[in-house]
């Protein structure tokens, strides 16, 4: 007896019912009628002979067999965009869209972009730096990636890195008496770093000034790196120039962030090449 062919557009429109948990979206993404969609679905299932979902009120769900065919399914599709595109003698070029962190984007990202670019020659990554609170509600629209920091135990993405927020000054800076006025240089409200200060200080009853504000790490570390003030780094990215402050000197302990990546729904198949090393990569550094 010979094995069923599996058929590319029957497991195209098994992964997209898969991945929306809907024959209806599905059928949406695929430019299909929704009953055009359950008859490949059928097909299939008849050809493996397995129920593939489980049908719901609010949707379908994936049986043990569906789940298990997921994996291959992915597998097969890429390897078959591989061959098509190696036989044709074609260099597909994309574009990647990420925003991450000032940090992160200066310090930690790009040896692994190299990296990347080493395998993937035709693959572009157009990188954005800054404050990335607002970044993953812009996912498919400004971004493909983002990289962004959450408070410890919180926001959705996947877990990459737990980073501890340090305060750091320049090598012979001295924070003073605890009643001194404590100049500090930080970044634009909507940057947990500046919430944290503040709200560790305040707590503590540290008097304190707002002296330098700048979305650039650069400037702040500049600022920092000359005793004009201190400020908060994460403790995986101090810069050289500085070094860790802690309760010795005077300042109150300060929060731990998690780094999450967020993948926009639908990415193509570059974006998910870049976002899976990029976790693969950040997750298995050790300190920086």
């Amino acid at each position: 007896m010979t094995s069923p062919d599996l058929d590319p557009d029957l497991l195209k429109a098994f992964l997209a019912v898969a991945e929306h948990r809907s024959i209806t979206r599905a059928a949406a993404i695929l430019n299909r009628t929704q009953s055009a969609v359950s008859v490949q679905i059928r097909r299939l299932e008849e050809r493996l002979d397995v129920r593939l979902f489980h049908r719901t009120r609010s949707g379908v769900t994936l049986s043990a067999a569906g789940q298990e065919l997921l994996v291959y399914a992915k597998r097969l599709l890429e390897l078959n965009a591989e061959a098509v595109d190696a036989l044709r003698g074609r260099k597909r070029e994309a574009t990647v869209r990420l925003g991450v962190m000032d940090d992160y984007g200066t310090i930690v990202v790009p040896p692994l972009l190299a990296q990347f670019a080493k395998s993937h020659p035709e693959i572009r990554v157009e990188i954005e730096t800054g404050l990335t609170a607002p970044m993953p509600a812009r996912l498919g629209e400004a971004y493909d990636l983002v990289i962004a920091m959450h408070p410890e135990g919180h926001g959705d993405g996947e877990l990459l890195r737990r980073e501890q927020a340090v305060w750091a000054a320049a090598a012979s800076y001295s924070a003073g008496a605890p009643h001194d006025m404590l100049p500090v240089a930080l970044y634009p409200l909507g940057c947990l770093f500046r919430q944290w200060a503040a709200d560790a200080l305040d707590a503590a009853g540290r008097p304190w000034r707002l002296a330098f504000v700048s979305q650039s790490l650069a400037a702040v570390e500049a600022i920092a790196a000359q005793g004009l003030a201190i400020t908060v780094v994460k403790a995986g990215t101090l810069p050289p120039r500085l070094r860790v402050l802690s309760e010795r000197d005077g300042l109150p302990p300060l929060p731990a962030a998690d780094i999450r990546l967020h993948r926009a729904r639908n990415l193509s198949r570059p974006a998910a090449l870049l976002a899976d090393h990029l976790q693969r990569a950040i997750s298995e550094l050790s300190a920086i």
